[in-house]
């Protein structure tokens, strides 16, 4: 999540946007803690047939997870499923992922849901996976592309889905972990999950405490996630509470001499800020005959407070601010599977309603926002079960959205109401044109819509809706442990909600049009008993296609970024795993015009970890950027802006599964 870059397109909303980014990490922890049985999610939001998985994702499975010894799921997402990352500005452990190459703007391009539950929120911030205990993940499924039709605005660049493993009945099992390392790293875990026939309970605590690569930059959260849930032979109740508390310290931006000379130094030594976050969710899912019905409530209320330190004259003065948050959700849908004449029809129709508000406290903003959501979608799938295997799918949907701002501190006072609508649609197909020789073909219409951050700082009127128009092309050969796949893809995206620093001093606006294309390669083999590769090829071109900077690239995409891992993973309880990256330069973030004369250099890192399991236990070891190289993927103006990687870092974990 680019905090700061947030801050800049909206500085009322500094704090706000750390503290939706962190308290995403704590909602995504405690669904995924569920050992009771969780809802197995698949491209229709519902437990699904193996057979109608989404098309051309890449799915990471449990047994990949585990050998290739990754400790989390951004992790996971990132070093098995090939999706570029940025080292993250706030001291968490995530980076901000990016699919297509949305570049500062990857975490409003993308959705991710944990078990049915879309994590993505309606405001500048990102979802925080690395929390997410590893070992209770099912599987990832990685859907790039279009996808607004089932999960609405910001899903152009795709959908990451992460399902958590069922427990079976009368089951009882626990873990306390603790991992120690460089820079003052301190983190204990421990969860606790009993099942009966019908009834299940669970509950988990994390502390993490970390003083980070940077000064003061230190980073300290603690999360509490409880769960009760009945089960029936026709579907489940369930209730979940999640609580999180976290404060940090902002360690700003540095220039390029700064860098060069001491990429640990901290710009901003003072700045600093704290989150309290509460949500509780109910959910409900009933079978009847050949239809299943399902439904999610949730309430989220959120308090965020920020200080930060302005020098003027010569004087340094804090400025404070509080900010108050509430959401609501309710989605509703239903599914009805139907097998006639050799032929699997799934049939899928939502609703999903959102409500959120936010008031302002501080000395420079008094800003009260709301956004209402209202949106329906259809989705229609039928798999030919007999050769070839062919697979049509067609879905629409349609979502309202009535925003309304009041902000009587304002350098010209605001009161005003926006109403917007738009319609999403998707048609998909595949085939087995040959023995291990899969094709397919997606195309759609998807959307973003501009969030009250955005509009608080903008140009003039309010933003307009950002859309794309989605094709892809693709086919995928061999067998499930042998196989290569290969995808080219474009987005031709009109009025692009984007922070433009050109305009002025730099506000948010409706871009020019502006296109991603490029080609997807990935490949996967055993290469022996005990040794798995894995690799993976983005080339993506982000550029201008019309107005004055008409063919100019678009900011912090790199246009390559090759991965690659070695897994080895022999009988004894040994595993290890070695990966490389490299990703290629990149404009830096104000760099519009192409004019700067020098881009954020490519760079490659190496990390690796070894672990051995005894009985119960698990001992690990584990590295990150092994070669200490000094890089960074952020950086927001031109020889400036800059928020440094982290150097190498060594860590120890100790693991007891009881």
């Amino acid at each position: 999540m680019n905090i700061h870059a947030a801050f800049r397109r909206a500085p009322a909303a500094k704090p706000l946007a750390l503290a939706l980014a962190l308290s995403a990490c704590f909602n995504s922890f405690s669904h995924a803690q569920q050992t009771m049985p969780s809802v197995v999610v698949t491209g229709a939001r519902f437990a699904s047939d193996p057979s109608l998985y989404p098309i051309a994702a890449t799915v990471i499975d449990a047994g990949q997870i585990r050998r290739a010894g990754v400790t989390d799921v951004n992790q996971a997402i990132r070093k098995i499923g090939g999706v570029y990352g940025r080292q993250s500005l706030d001291g968490s452990p995530d980076f901000s992922l990016d699919l297509r190459g949305f570049g500062s703007n990857s975490s409003q391009n993308m959705v991710v849901v944990l078990d049915g539950v879309r994590m993505s929120e309606n405001e500048l911030s990102g979802p925080i996976l690395s929390t997410i205990p590893i070992d209770t993940v099912e599987r990832i499924e990685i859907v790039r592309g279009g996808a607004s039709v089932l999960y609405g605005e910001g899903a152009t660049g795709g959908v990451i889905q992460i399902v958590t493993k069922r427990a079976a009945k009368n089951e009882g099992r626990g873990m306390a972990s603790v991992e120690a390392g460089q820079f003052g790293l301190r983190e204990v875990r421990a969860s606790a999950a009993r099942s009966w026939d019908a009834f299940a309970l669970d509950a988990s605590v994390s502390d993490l405490k970390t003083d980070n690569y940077r000064d003061h930059n230190r980073f300290d959260s603690r999360s509490f996630s409880g769960g009760v849930q009945w089960t029936t032979d026709a579907g489940r109740v369930a209730v979940r509470v999640d609580s999180a508390r976290q404060d940090a310290e902002f360690p700003g931006s540095l220039s390029l001499l700064q860098f060069e000379a001491n990429p640990g130094q901290a710009s901003t030594p003072f700045d600093f800020g704290g989150l309290e976050s509460d949500r509780v969710t109910a959910l409900l899912e009933h079978r009847i005959g050949s239809t299943d019905f399902a439904a999610e409530l949730s309430h989220r209320e959120k308090t965020v407070s920020a200080t930060y330190y302005f020098t003027f004259g010569g004087v340094t003065s804090p400025s404070a601010a509080t900010y108050d948050s509430r959401q609501t959700q309710f989605s509703p849908r239903l599914r009805q599977l139907t097998r006639f004449d050799g032929k699997l029809n799934e049939f899928v129709a939502g609703v999903d309603l959102i409500r959120w508000s936010r008031d302002t406290t501080s000395m420079f903003s008094a800003a009260d926002a709301s956004q209402d959501s209202k949106a329906l979608y259809l989705r229609d799938e039928i798999r030919w079960n007999a050769p070839p295997n062919t697979r049509v799918a067609v879905g629409v949907r349609r979502e309202s959205f009535d925003k309304e701002t009041v902000d009587a501190l304002a350098f010209v006072p605001v009161d005003e109401r926006v109403k917007q609508s738009q319609t999403a649609w998707e048609v998909q197909a595949s085939q087995d044109v040959m023995p291990l020789l899969n094709v397919y073909a997606k195309a759609g219409r998807s959307y973003r819509m501009p969030n009250s951050d955005e509009n608080a700082f903008r140009p003039g009127a309010p933003l307009k809706a950002q859309t794309s128009r989605d094709l892809e092309l693709g086919a995928a050969f061999g067998p499930s442990d042998r196989q290569l796949g290969a995808r080219v893809f474009r987005h031709k995206i009109r009025d692009e909600i984007f922070y433009d620093p050109t305009i002025n001093f730099g506000v948010n606006t409706n871009l020019d049009p502006t296109r991603r294309q490029g080609v997807e390669l990935d490949a996967k083999a055993r290469i022996a008993t005990d040794w798995r590769l894995t690799a993976s090829l983005q080339h993506v071109k982000a550029e201008f296609t019309d107005g004055p900077n008409a063919g100019r690239e678009m900011v912090l995409v790199p246009e390559n970024v090759a991965t690659a891992r070695l897994s080895w993973a022999p009988a004894g309880g040994h595993s290890a795993d070695i990966g490389v990256q490299w990703a290629d330069s990149q404009r830096y973030g104000s760099d519009f015009t192409n004019n700067c004369g020098a881009r954020i250099p490519a760079y490659t890192t190496v990390d690796a970890r070894y672990a051995r399991k005894v009985g119960q236990w698990e001992f690990a070891l584990a590295g990150l950027n092994l070669g200490d190289k000094q890089y960074y993927s952020n950086a927001f103006v031109c020889r400036g802006g800059i928020y440094p990687a982290d150097g190498r870092q060594f860590r120890v974990s100790a693991r007891y599964d009881f």
